[in-house]
C-alpha cells in the first residue's frame, strides 16, 4: 500500500516515520512484515496514506470499530475490547442468541473450563513513607474461559488484571477500567510499538501505550493534551527503576 501511494503523496520512509512520530526502523519492519501492525498504528497509516483501513486489513478494520466506532464526539466514544464465547453463537444459523447469565462469586466454584485472574494493586511499604511496591491482591478476582487465553497466547499463570486510574487513558480506558496483563511479555526487545504495556514505575502501577526508541523508551497517553509523551532513556529507566510489568492483552469498563 505504502509503495503504491508514495510517489502521489510525496512519501519516503524517513517522512512517513515523522508524520507517525516513530523512529524509521519501527516504521520500516511494519512496512516489510517484521511487526505486525497494531490497531493504533493502522489508524494512523491510514490517516496518512488517505486510505482505509480495510484496504489493507480487514481484520484491523474490524477492531477499531469495534473499539473505538469512530465516534464523532470523543467524549461519547465507548471502548470495549472483549472475548467472544462460542456459548453466546447460535452456530445452528446466522442469527444469534444470548444464554442465561451465569452469576457468580468469590465463593463460587471454578469451573474446569474458566481459570481465576487476580488483580495488582499499588500497595505503601510503610505508612507515611510515600513508597510503593506492586502486590498481587488476594481479594478480588476475575474469570476467564482458558479457551480465550490459550486464543490469545496468554498462559493463564501469567494473567493478571490491573485497574487503570486517572483520565490519562480516556477516550479508550477511562478511570476504573480493567485491563488483562499477560506478565510473560516483559522484554524490550519483543515490545510491539503502540500497544499497551503495564509498567512498573517506581512502584506506581500505570498503563500506557509504549515505543521504543534507540536511547530508550516513550510512554504514551491517550489524552496526549493532559498528558504529553515521556521519553525515558535507559538510564532514566535504571534509575527510576521503571520497568514493564507486561502486555494488555483484554480491557473492558461499563459505559458511564
Amino acid at each position: 500500500m505504502f509503495n503504491s501511494k508514495k510517489r502521489d503523496l510525496g512519501l519516503t520512509q524517513e517522512k512517513l516515520a515523522h508524520a507517525l512520530d516513530m523512529n524509521q526502523s519501527s516504521v520500516s519492519h511494519y512496512l516489510n512484515g517484521v511487526n505486525p501492525l497494531n490497531a493504533p498504528a493502522a489508524a494512523a497509516f491510514s490517516k496518512i496514506l488517505d486510505v482505509p483501513v480495510e484496504d489493507f486489513s480487514p481484520r484491523l478494520a474490524q477492531q477499531i470499530s469495534e473499539l473505538v466506532g469512530f465516534a464523532t464526539d470523543l467524549r461519547a466514544r465507548v471502548a470495549v475490547k472483549k472475548f467472544v464465547d462460542d456459548d453466546f453463537r447460535d452456530t445452528s444459523s446466522n442469527t444469534s442468541r444470548l444464554n442465561d447469565i451465569d452469576g457468580w462469586d468469590e465463593q463460587s466454584p471454578v469451573r474446569d473450563d474458566e481459570v481465576e485472574v487476580p488483580f495488582l494493586r499499588e500497595v505503601e511499604l510503610a505508612a507515611g513513607s510515600g513508597r510503593f511496591v506492586i502486590e498481587e491482591d488476594i481479594g478480588e478476582s476475575l474469570r476467564f474461559k482458558k479457551k480465550n487465553l490459550r486464543e490469545n497466547n496468554v498462559q493463564a499463570c501469567n494473567a493478571k488484571c490491573v485497574t487503570v486510574r486517572g483520565n490519562s487513558m480516556t477516550p479508550v480506558l477511562r478511570d476504573g477500567a480493567t485491563v488483562g496483563v499477560d506478565l510473560g511479555k516483559t522484554a524490550l526487545g519483543d515490545v510491539i510499538d503502540g500497544d499497551l504495556y503495564a509498567i512498573n514505575h517506581n512502584g506506581q502501577l500505570r498503563v500506557k501505550q509504549l515505543f521504543r526508541l534507540p536511547h530508550g523508551i516513550r510512554l504514551r497517553s491517550f489524552n496526549r493534551e493532559d498528558h504529553p509523551d515521556e521519553d525515558y532513556s535507559f538510564m532514566d529507566m535504571q534509575d527510576q527503576q521503571i520497568g514493564i510489568l507486561g502486555h494488555v492483552f483484554w480491557w473492558g469498563m461499563y459505559a458511564r
